[in-house]
């Protein structure tokens, strides 16, 4: 063969892989269906919609139930059945604004039960090598670590339900007033909260997202802010809500009642910093009690003792 069969059957083969990697890249480039139709759901909750809609975990937990998927799950729903409460946990992460189930939460729940018996077993290892403990000790001593695992991640969980809390009760009287001031303004309440959504970022703004969501599914406004009252574990919120409802059924002003559930949570606020005040200000006085006015005692009266051991025949 020729010189000039070799270069065209060559220049042939490149433009064919030089064609193939364009067509990929334009496929690659190519937006996928989500990506183009989950922007106008983003109202939508994710609750209801199936876990490939979800975003992908990236917690070490998460990374752990990937590779021990089976038997985490098993020793979860062992552990649900040994402690039961799965309606308290449910409500629980509810208030805390995490997206996890029960089983997702026991899952947690055995890894850092793990954790604790990892490291239990660390020291009982240690003891061992040092001659001190026996065997009955040591998983004795293991299994109390697993437990104290247990109860230190349903302990966080509450922690980070009373996290949230705070955060909304301090939220609370801004957004409130922002609700006030739309519908002053001759907006609908339905639109007020839209607004204040979108002008919005905290705890507070995200359950109010969730019902705005479920008015835009279909669902009455007062029964979505009803739900919200049921759900909440603030009695303020609850309030919130059940007032906005009854405005709405009733046609009282909204934004009076804003406006007076605003100033109440300001109040119940100051209240609640003077108490904390008055608490504090109790124990600012076991150091001085205990640590400033021994030592002042000890320098006004030491000179006058070491004087008189001086001056004495």
């Amino acid at each position: 063969m020729s010189a000039a069969i070799w270069g065209g059957a060559l220049g042939g083969v490149a433009a064919v892989g030089l064609l193939m990697v364009v067509l990929r890249v334009m496929v690659l480039r190519r937006p996928q269906l989500d990506v183009r139709v989950l922007p106008y759901l983003r109202d939508v909750p994710l609750r209801d919609q199936p876990r490939a809609l979800h975003p992908a975990p990236s917690s070490p937990t998460s990374a752990a139930a990937g590779i021990f998927g089976p038997v985490l799950r098993s020793a979860a729903d062992m552990v649900e059945r040994v402690l039961g409460g799965g309606t308290s946990v449910r409500r629980r992460l509810q208030r805390a604004g995490l997206d996890r189930t029960v089983q997702d939460f026991r899952i947690e729940q055995v890894v850092w039960g793990l954790v604790g018996f990892s490291a239990a077993a660390a020291v009982a290892l240690l003891r061992a090598l040092g001659g001190v403990g026996g065997v009955g000790s040591a998983v004795v001593f293991c299994l109390l670590g697993f437990v104290c695992g247990l109860f230190l991640r349903d302990n966080r969980l509450s922690t980070q339900v009373k996290n949230r809390e705070r955060q909304v009760l301090t939220e609370f009287p801004t957004v409130a007033e922002l609700l006030a001031l739309s519908v002053a303004a001759g907006e609908s309440p339905v639109a007020a909260l839209d607004r204040v959504v979108r002008r919005s970022h905290g705890a507070l703004s995200e359950d109010l997202a969730t019902v705005l969501a479920r008015i835009r599914t279909g669902e009455p406004v007062g029964q979505a802010f009803e739900s919200l009252a049921r759900s909440t574990g603030l009695p303020i919120v609850a309030r919130f809500a059940t007032g906005i409802t009854v405005a709405m059924e009733r046609g009282t002003p909204l934004a009076d009642v804003l406006h007076a559930q605003a100033a109440d949570v300001r109040e119940a606020g100051r209240r609640l910093l003077i108490e904390t005040a008055a608490r504090k200000e109790i124990a600012m006085m076991a150091p001085v009690v205990f640590f400033v006015l021994p030592v002042t005692i000890l320098f006004a009266f030491y000179p006058g003792v070491l004087g008189l051991r001086l001056t004495t025949p």
